[in-house]
Formats: structure tokens, sequence, C-alpha cells
């Protein structure tokens, strides 16, 4: 096929990268061993991925090969049920200096300081303002609260990492104590127990946070796990793993922690008993060798931990963060990016049952094309969304039931809603409104959303 009826990625910047997407293997024997449902190697999800390394962009007869593969590969490991989870995002705070270039959810923390005359558009909640959260949201029939934080100083632990914090003459732990800020965040457990109401799921502490959550001491991610368990910690979300290859990370979060560490968090996360979710970040500065290289690092944790419930592809949103502000990127993916990084997903991910396409990312009518391109999983129904509206996402914040319904229904699907672990299902009849949870501690199957 000629190269001017190819797909053309966005430029990404140039970047001495090791990796590059180049194999000696070919297109036709990577799609037929897709096709056989073999286990895929790195090569063969490169050639997947670009439509074949032999020729730039990408191939739009090639690429619906791979999307037929990996919708049929969906059908067989699933079938014709779309899920979705009833849910909260309650973010504790924006004040992080982890200077992450991909990110516009942070606010310098400095400016949250009680001698601080700047002015910013962030927030602290206190324990009891997300109490408070939690609370109104379980009386609309959610199940879930997610809380994903920026890395504030003050936060720590529990009551004996402050002190260890407070006691160290080491000038390198990012820490104040609360009493510097305008507002006290608590700690990290102080927190978690707060949001804990009722038995709703607690879905929080990411590898990053955990490292946060255990800065200044020896203690192992085993032992941060447990304590955030104790305190009512149901599941981890397995982002902050942007692009899993140190070289990418280097360029895009340099102060964050390393490919290793973040899977030895998730390790640590699985020996406690805790099912995690996992994610990628792409469409940045990466190419397709790194994006193939993550998802094989997922599959191997999948591998020996068999906690992963879900892996969830994040589309880049690029307008209003650092990268595309100096000139590192001229935008994120493109569309024929998306649908084959879900597909590639889908086939490449042999071990994870459920792949997610994100509403809040490719909005909702590209977000249900992803479901006919290997995905099974529309997202929740997220009472709050401030992280994707804020680096300039613009497909809203919240989706009631009837929604779901409706859209679900349209393309010939199942809608079931879902409990975060996968564990708890209700198939929705979309003959029978009105529609609301019923899974969640308090849903009685009242409309979520008005």
């Amino acid at each position: 096929m000629a190269d001017a009826s190819r797909q053309t990625n966005v430029p990404r910047g140039q970047f001495e990268f090791t990796h590059t997407p180049e194999t000696d293997q070919s297109f036709e024997n990577a799609l037929a061993k897709a096709r056989a449902g073999d286990r895929l190697s790195v090569d063969d999800g490169v050639e997947l991925l670009t439509t074949g390394t032999d020729s730039p962009g990408i191939d739009p007869v090639r690429k619906e090969q791979v999307l037929a593969a990996a919708d049929r590969r969906r059908r067989e490991v699933v079938g014709e049920t779309v899920t979705f989870v009833a849910n909260l995002n309650n973010n504790v705070t924006t004040a992080c200096n982890t200077g992450c270039l991909f990110c516009n959810f942070k606010d310098r923390s400095e400016q949250f300081r009680v001698d601080s005359d700047a002015t910013h558009g962030g927030f602290t909640k206190t324990p009891a303002e997300s109490r408070r959260a939690v609370e109104g949201a379980l009386d609309r029939g959610i199940y879930e609260v997610t809380s994903v934080s920026g890395l504030h100083p003050a936060l720590a632990l529990d009551g004996e990492h402050r002190e260890l914090l407070e006691t160290s003459d080491r000038s390198d732990l990012n820490y104040r104590p609360p009493a510097a800020y305008d507002i006290d965040p608590g700690n990290y457990c102080e927190q978690i127990r707060a949001m804990s109401v009722d038995d709703v799921h607690v879905h929080s502490m990411t590898p990053e946070e955990a490292y946060h959550a255990r800065r200044g001491t020896d203690w192992s991610y085993e032992a941060v796990y447990n304590r955030l368990q104790r305190a009512g910690l149901d599941s981890v979300p397995g982002t902050a793993a942007e692009i899993l290859v140190d070289e990418v990370r280097e360029v895009i979060c340099p102060a964050k922690i390393r490919s290793d560490e973040w899977v030895e968090a998730m390790e640590a996360a699985a020996s406690v008993g805790l099912p995690m979710t996992s994610t990628i970040m792409y469409g940045h500065v990466e190419n397709e060798a790194h994006r193939i290289e993550h998802l094989d690092v997922i599959r191997d944790l999948q591998d020996r931990t068999g906690a992963i419930t879900e892996f969830v592809p994040l589309s880049f949103v690029h307008a209003n963060t650092p990268l595309f502000e100096r000139g590192m990127v001229e935008g994120g993916a493109t569309t024929a990016e998306d649908e084959l990084m879900i597909a590639v997903s889908r086939l490449y991910l042999d071990n994870i049952e459920h792949i997610q396409s994100s509403w809040v990312k490719y909005g909702d009518q590209q977000g249900l094309k992803m479901l006919s391109c290997g995905a099974d999983d529309f997202m929740g129904t997220i009472l709050s969304e401030e992280i994707t509206k804020r680096a300039g996402g613009e497909y809203g914040e919240a989706r009631s039931v009837a929604e779901y319904v409706e859209m679900i229904s349209a393309i010939g699907r199942t809608p079931v809603e879902r409990s975060t672990d996968y564990e708890q299902f209700r198939r929705v009849d979309p003959d029978n409104p009105p529609f609301g949870p019923k899974l969640g501690p308090r849903a009685d199957g009242t409309p979520l959303v008005e």
C-alpha cells in the first residue's frame, strides 16, 4: 500500500532513545499469532501497534485487521457485556512538588503554606471533608471511592511516620509539618479511614503515593500497604505508571520512582491481598517500542501476582501541560493510535481479562468505538473528576447509569454494573427504568445523577 494512504502519527519531538520501533518480525506473522491466540513477543507487539515496521505511518487496512482480531478475542474472553462501576473521585490535594511534565493537576506545594501570598486554583481536603464527600455520594448509590492525589509534603503514612520525619535531620525528604500549611491534610491512614464508610470500596494509594508514605524509613512496601489495608484500603490503582521504561520517565517525570520500584510496590500490594488495576499513559514523547515494553512489564507482573483486575490505556491529554507548553510535544495520540493501543493491549495482555475504554479521555463516541476494538469496560460514573479536566480534557465529569444503558444498548451490547474487583455483577435491563446503581452499600436503584 502506498505511503500516501497511511495515517501519520503526530510528531513527538527528537529524543535519543535506545528503544526504537524496529523489528525483524513481519506484520503478517505477528497477526497470525494474534489470531491463533498465541502469546505475543515484544517484536510481535511492535509490528501490530505500528501495522508493520517496513514503512512509516499506520496502514488503515492492516489497522482494521488488528482491531478485528482484538474484538474477536474480547468476545471469546468476556462475551457481549460492557461493565461499569458506580464511583466517586475524591482526590485529597493538588499540592505536589514532583514536577511531572505531563501533568497540570498539581500546584506547587509552596503556594499552600501559611506564609505564602500566592494565589492558586488548587485544594486540600481535611479527613473530615473527605468523609463528608463520601457520605453524600454513598446516599446517591456509589460502590467505590477512588482517591489519587498530589504528594503533599505534610502527608505522612501515620503518626509514627510523622514522628520519624519530624526528628530526621535529612533535608531530602520533602516533608514539612502540617502547621506550615493553611489546611492540614492529616495523614494517609486518617484519610483512608475517613473515606472508609459503610463498607464502601476504597481504591487508593498508587505506588508513587506508597513511596511518599515510606520516605525516610526502612519500611517495606508490604508494611506500608499492610497499615493502609488495616485503615480500610481495599484495592490499589496502578497509576503513576505512565511508561514503564526509564529512558522515557527521565524525560517526562524525572522526579518519580523508577520502573522497578513501581513494580516492587505493586508486588507488595498483591502480597498483602490487595487487588489492583494497571495503566499506561501514552501519546507524548514515547514511541511504539516503549508502549510494548510497558505492556510486557505489566504482563510479567500479572504472571507473578495474578492480582491485576483490569488494564486501562490512558491517552495523553496535552493542551495545558508543560510538555506541550515547552514545545516538547505537538499533540497527543491520533485516533488510529488510540484504537491500536486498545486492540494490542487486548491481544498482548493474555492474562488480564478486562480492558477499559476511558470516556473521560476519548469522549462518548470514540469511547464506544473502543468497545469494538478490544475493550469491555466503560469506566465509572466519576461524580467528580479533576485530573483530566485540569489538563484540558473536554468530556465531562459525571455519567449516569441511564446514559450507560442508552449508549451500551445502542451498540448491541449488554450493560452490567460491576464491583471494583469484578467479583460482583448486575445486568441492567434496558426495558426496566428508572436506572440506578444497586451494588453499593446504600444503593437502591435510585438514579445516581439527575
